[in-house]
């Protein structure tokens, strides 16, 4: 019934959004300089506003023809290198002929689209051979493809890796974090040739005992019962996914910005007096961003459900329970595997400890081929983007890298 509500108020606001742009349209063609009146520019921005408002399901494309390596610009293609009906693994192949050491960025399946990490690959793309996750929206995925779970999610990271081939490297993101940690224990254990020389985990949920934030309290404070009637939609009859169960990725949209409201609405505001303004920078910013922040793709319900379940109410991991196809996984296994953690000090979705637990959890992993780094004055998001990211993470992240390449 959750969807169907959203699918309806969605259908009603988009004639209101066309009529927005059509009176942002008129109000610039109207504006005649200096002598235009300032309530005109102030019903146009808020027109423009208006007709950006609301969220879409269609995934940004990543928009990366070239790279800039050194002083040269090179030509970026981007490539299929495996498809899957619940993702792609993509290759951002570098016309080069040692386009450096290889890297799967593994992306979140947390309501955005892996675009999310379009400056992370940029950065990483610089000195590296990347490929990334690519998940695919749920509501568009048919259900003769099957469930996804989270055995499944772990079978794609080794599959990637696999494909990727030996002597990659692995950099997660955020929530999968804990899947990239036990694939590569699985594959350490089933001694996979594949399995990577570093493996870098950012900004993860591997121990959320440890500093536990209000995404962490929210997830024990009701029983995954209560997740399963609540969060829960069908996709309507109109997509590709129609009757699957999953988790909209609306839902989690709307749960993140209320995080932040001021923020958000303060940004918004900000917006009306750049458009009124004609500050086409500012807003073009502004502009950019929330496209690609409202975005937003559903989840397997499955995935989901075990998601909340087993990494932040029973916490599998750290207490030794976790298992692949009903198979333990070992993360003491990993030796062949050097392992970096990143942590951001003002993170209020993944606290401080609870990805450098990883560390003790790894323990046949020699101390020598362990580093952690908590990077000062940024939050979640500012660990894997942004100014200190380029400038203090990730030269750590590429030191890594190389000196195991």
């Amino acid at each position: 019934m959750i969807y169907q509500m959203y699918q309806a108020q969605a259908d009603l606001m988009q004639p209101l959004r066309m009529l927005g742009r059509l009176g942002a349209s008129f109000a610039r063609m109207a504006d005649v300089g200096a002598q235009t009146p300032g309530f005109l520019r102030q019903l146009g921005a808020a027109c423009d506003i208006l007709a950006d408002a609301g969220m879409t399901h269609a995934r940004p494309d990543y928009d990366i023809p070239s790279v800039r390596v050194g002083e040269t610009d090179v030509p970026v293609t981007e490539e299929i290198a495996l498809d899957t009906p619940f993702a792609s693994l993509l290759h951002f192949k570098k016309d080069m002929p040692e386009p450096g050491p290889r890297v799967l960025l593994v992306a979140p399946m947390s309501g955005h689209f892996a675009t999310l990490l379009r400056g992370t690959l940029l950065t990483l793309l610089r000195d590296h051979d990347v490929y990334i996750t690519d998940w695919k929206n749920a509501r568009d995925v048919p259900l003769s493809d099957g469930v996804f779970d989270l055995d499944s999610f772990v079978d794609h990271l080794i599959r990637f890796m696999e494909t990727v081939g030996p002597g990659g490297h692995l950099v997660a993101v955020c929530q999968p974090t804990v899947a990239a940690l036990a694939a590569v224990a699985v594959m350490a254990e089933d001694r996979n040739p594949a399995q990577p020389r570093s493996m870098t985990l950012m900004a993860g949920p591997i121990d959320t005992r440890i500093n536990p934030t209000k995404v962490n309290e929210l997830a024990k404070s009701k029983p995954i019962e209560w997740f399963q009637k609540n969060m829960i939609g069908t996709v309507p009859w109109r997509y590709k996914g129609a009757q699957r169960r999953v988790y909209p990725g609306f839902v989690q949209l709307t749960a993140f910005m209320s995080m932040n409201l001021d923020r958000h609405i303060n940004a918004h505001i900000a917006q009306f007096h750049a458009l009124a303004q004609q500050d086409l920078v500012k807003s073009a910013a502004h502009k950019k961003f929330y496209h690609e922040y409202g975005a937003v793709m559903d989840l397997p319900a499955d995935f989901f459900l075990e998601t909340v379940q087993r990494i932040f109410q029973e916490h599998d991991l750290p207490l030794g329970r976790l298992t692949w196809h009903g198979r333990k996984v070992k993360p003491e296994l990993i030796r062949r595997t050097a392992l970096m953690t990143v942590e951001g000090e003002r993170d209020d979705i993944c606290a401080i400890g609870q990805t450098v637990a990883a560390l003790d959890l790894c323990s046949g992993v020699r101390v020598s081929m362990k580093r952690h780094h908590l990077q000062t004055g940024v939050g979640h998001y500012g660990v894997f983007s942004g100014r200190r990211w380029e400038q203090e993470v990730y030269p750590r992240v590429r030191a890594m890298i190389q000196a195991l390449s």
